[in-house]
């Protein structure tokens, strides 16, 4: 059996690839003025298929939490796909998504509980911006119940290695 090899599109991903370092803001509950965090993140490929996403630092509101993304492509789907898992939450968020035509933007398409406490679901975008190869944007959006996008969060991420 022949082993495939990784596309133009795993191939993207390999630019997330090293050691990162963060800083962001976010309001610690919605509604809330925004507060700064910061931390590291850790990227490393997977067989140049994947690329997992190690990540720990500071949350909005005080306390420590770590990070797993994994990122990948399924050429089958035509669709980036990957999870996320954090300390802080029991949610496992699983992503489906597509880059822009320009090859910058990655938009990562989700459902999850709903941060307003109300017990529904709702939709969230996690969008992953290369500014250069040492920097990139992360930015988290929730779809608010008129149908808008609504930012949550945004991160700048600065490469150290």
């Amino acid at each position: 059996m022949k082993m495939p090899e990784p596309q133009k599109e795993h191939q993207w991903l390999e630019k997330l690839v090293g050691e990162w370092t963060y800083e962001g803001d976010a309001p610690a509950t919605p509604g809330d003025p925004p507060v700064k965090f910061g931390g590291t993140e850790r990227v490393r490929s997977l067989g140049g298929f994947w690329v997992i996403a190690e990540g720990e630092g500071d949350m909005p509101g005080g306390t420590k939490g770590q990070t797993v993304m994994t990122l990948g492509f399924d050429p089958d789907r035509g669709r980036y796909v990957g999870t996320w898992v954090g300390s802080m939450m029991g949610t496992l968020w699983v992503y489906d998504g597509e880059l822009d035509a320009g090859g910058r933007v990655l938009t990562l398409h989700s459902e999850g509980p709903s941060m307003t406490g109300d017990g529904k679901t709702a939709r969230y975008q996690d969008v992953i911006e290369m500014r250069s190869g040492d920097h990139r944007i992360f930015r988290a959006l929730v779809e608010g119940t008129d149908g808008t996008w609504q930012q949550m969060m945004t991160s700048e991420y600065r490469r150290q290695a």
